[in-house]
């Protein structure tokens, strides 16, 4: 095989290596991570699952962009701020004031605004 090619195959396989490493730190939420972030009471976790998951993502890590990560969300709105949120919606975010009970959106907003 002539050099070139040679060097030329030996660099595709290096870019190739580095790639496959900077993708596997990316979105990198460990199942260790997602538990701790959905660590909680059972049915609020189970609220969580079946309404929020798809757009706030398994860790509360946030699918739909920057603004649906909740991973920290206690830090920047209080529960009552949360509760609102969840229960009017805004932008991109339904309103689920008809879909879940006040019972539930309450355990949800206590839940989030802990989460800091």
């Amino acid at each position: 095989m002539p050099f070139n090619r040679l060097l030329s195959v030996g660099i595709t396989l290096i870019a190739s290596a580095g790639l496959l490493v900077a993708l596997a730190g990316c979105g990198g939420d460990s199942a260790a991570e997602r538990s701790i972030a959905l660590d909680g009471p059972a049915e609020v976790v189970s609220v969580y699952k079946a309404n929020c998951v798809s757009c706030h993502g398994t860790g509360l890590q946030g699918r739909v962009g920057p603004a649906t990560n909740l991973q920290k969300v206690g830090a920047r709105m209080s529960a009552s701020d949360i509760t609102q949120q969840i229960e009017q919606g805004e932008s991109s975010m339904p309103a689920f004031k008809d879909r879940l009970t006040t019972e539930e959106i309450a355990g949800l907003a206590e839940w989030l605004a802990s989460k800091k």
